[in-house]
């Protein structure tokens, strides 16, 4: 099992909307991300920040990634959500939600 936790920006005018549509996430979003071996996904808000947290228990991140991405539900998602998103100066070329290193774990 592999942690991942990241962060984006998110406008201030469209916290309420991001706050709405995750309060109802499609249920095809959901099941891509079950069938791609994603658990435990959550996403913190705190002021005009989001901090992202998901768990891969699969063998392929990189495929499993891209196909969630190729489906048609995740695109129709995305084009709802990103609007509310603000991506982090700094990020490398073809991110949209900033990766973080790392630094601690207690199990």
């Amino acid at each position: 099992m592999q942690r991942f936790g990241m962060t984006i920006g998110i406008k201030p005018e469209m916290i309420e909307e991001y706050k709405k549509l995750h309060a109802d996430v499609w249920p095809g979003v959901l099941e891509q991300l079950e069938l791609h071996h994603v658990k435990n996904y959550s996403i913190f808000l705190h002021d005009n920040l989001l901090f992202g947290y998901m768990e891969y228990h699969g063998n392929d991140y990189e495929a499993d990634m891209a196909a969630i991405g190729a489906a048609e539900i995740t695109q129709q998602w995305w084009k709802v959500t990103e609007p509310c998103q603000q991506p982090l100066p700094g990020r490398k070329e073809g991110e949209w939600w900033t990766p973080m290193d790392p630094v601690f774990y207690m199990a």
